[in-house]
């Protein structure tokens, strides 16, 4: 079994079906790229991945474990929901930071809630739980570096280019050591110029190993990047592969896809 396999996922909004039995997998360490026209249902696969959305059929599993059987979902109590997400890390197009909290507090604050609630839980003194928060301090400005910001950890949102405000969302992320990263097109809300700071974040993370799905419409960076690309198209896998099988596709619709970003050897 790969490190994430998702099996026969649907998703149905009143009386439209958008996602009609949806297969992926993945290896560990691997990148995955998802491409496709708005409405094909990218970003509700990555939450219903998330479980920011409840599928309506189907199965995740991570690393050999199910986190996730439509099956028997409603059986789950909330506390087991909030414990498979945190298998997964997510960083929005619209990068969705606390404006009033400083770029350091935006990476430590859910850490230390969970570190919070786990003292409490078994019962650890103060002087643990001081040491759990230094701890969570110098892994935040560990991986404030990794990302070019260190200079800028006590500045608060507003004060920080889209850029910057996205690689802090990207490090935010990866506070918590999700086994899977997601992006939900991570340089949609950006200016072209300073689109390429991000996705230089992102190629590093690739270069470490970092298992990642991305949505992206960047596909010279999708091609460069990714282990596999997956077109999706009216709700379903249309074609997948590496990416060269992807951009040398004979398929129709992916064709017509490809030549509205230029040409078909984007």
């Amino acid at each position: 079994m790969s490190f994430l396999e998702v099996k026969y996922i649907t998703k149905k909004f009143d009386k439209t079906d958008v996602l009609k039995g949806v297969d992926i997998s993945l290896e560990k360490g691997q990148v995955l790229s998802i491409i496709g026209s708005s409405g094909s249902g990218k970003t509700t696969l990555l939450r219903c991945l998330n479980f920011l959305e409840t599928p309506d059929t189907g199965e995740i599993y991570v690393d050999g474990k199910c986190i996730f059987d439509a099956a028997d979902h409603v059986k789950r109590s909330a506390k087991e929901i909030r414990e498979s997400r945190l298998s997964f890390g997510l960083v929005f197009q619209s990068f969705n930071l606390f404006p009033q909290y400083t770029v350091k507090k935006n990476l430590v604050l859910a850490p230390q809630l969970r570190a919070k609630e786990e003292a409490k839980a078994n019962k650890l003194g103060k002087a643990v739980l001081r040491e759990k928060y230094d701890e969570i301090d110098k892994k935040a400005d560990e991986i404030l570096a990794s990302v070019g910001l260190s200079e800028k950890k006590d500045f608060y949102p507003c004060q920080l280019s889209g850029g910057q405000q996205q690689r802090v969302s990207i490090a935010r992320a990866l506070m918590l050591d999700p086994d899977i990263l997601f992006f939900d097109e991570p340089t949609s809300a950006l200016d072209p110029e300073i689109t390429g700071e991000v996705l230089k974040v992102i190629k590093g993370l690739a270069a470490h190993n970092m298992t990642m799905i991305i949505v992206t419409h960047e596909m010279n960076f999708a091609r460069e990047v990714s282990d596999k690309i997956v077109f999706m198209d009216d709700g379903v896998v249309a074609v997948e592969g590496t990416p060269e099988e992807i951009f040398e596709s004979k398929n129709e619709r992916l064709h017509h896809f490809l030549s509205a970003f230029g040409n078909t050897d984007v």
